[in-house]
């Protein structure tokens, strides 16, 4: 089941929002809906979720995982992780006219002294969107979805130098620190990791 990013948190409908990206960028305007996913996703939300997971390590991306990551690794991965999210989770996908074509997702804090901050990951574009806008289109769709959760307080790693570092500071988000070697590539390099955080509201 999926509902309507900026839908409330009690809406369980399949109504969607059509944001028309536009922003300048390299390639045509392209029609993209962005829907915020929930538990019971479908199998065929799953197997597009898990596609771009692949497409991500076949592009060198950063996100966790190394080559040989197979399709359906990739969609038990996706499985458990809405098997265990907690209600105020938050997972947005967004579709063009060939299917899921990016996402992000916000993990709220599991502590009991932190119910304000919640952690913004898996930015993803595959590479058929890349340059159309769709990751700021997805990242203001999440930065609304998070406050209608009650979320005040997110923060995220990158890796520096890399397109998503300068995406998060052109949209206001405060650099505060970096780690060397804190991660490796799919391509086995290191990746020296930034940390950001944006107060919201």
């Amino acid at each position: 089941m999926r509902r309507a990013a900026g839908a409330g948190s009690g809406s369980s409908g399949t109504e969607t929002s059509c944001v028309a990206i536009a922003v300048g960028y390299h390639r045509p305007m392209t029609a993209v809906t962005i829907e915020r996913l929930t538990r019971d996703a479908s199998a065929d939300d799953v197997s597009g979720l898990a596609q771009l997971l692949l497409d991500a390590v076949d592009s060198n991306a950063g996100i966790s995982f190394m080559p040989g990551l197979t399709p359906a690794e990739a969609e038990a991965w996706w499985r458990s992780l809405f098997a265990s999210a907690p209600p105020r989770a938050i997972v947005l996908a967004a579709r063009d006219a060939d299917g899921i074509v990016g996402t992000v997702q916000v993990q709220p804090s599991w502590a009991p002294n932190q119910p304000h901050r919640g952690d913004l990951a898996k930015l993803i574009v595959h590479r058929r969107g890349r340059g159309q806008g769709i990751a700021h289109a997805l990242m203001a769709a999440a930065e609304r979805e998070a406050a209608g959760e009650g979320l005040t307080l997110l923060v995220l790693d990158t890796c520096k130098g890399s397109a998503a570092e300068r995406l998060y500071t052109s949209l206001g988000w405060v650099r505060v620190g970096e780690i060397p070697a804190f991660a490796f590539n799919p391509d086995g390099s290191t990746c020296d990791t930034v940390f950001f955080y944006k107060r919201l509201g």
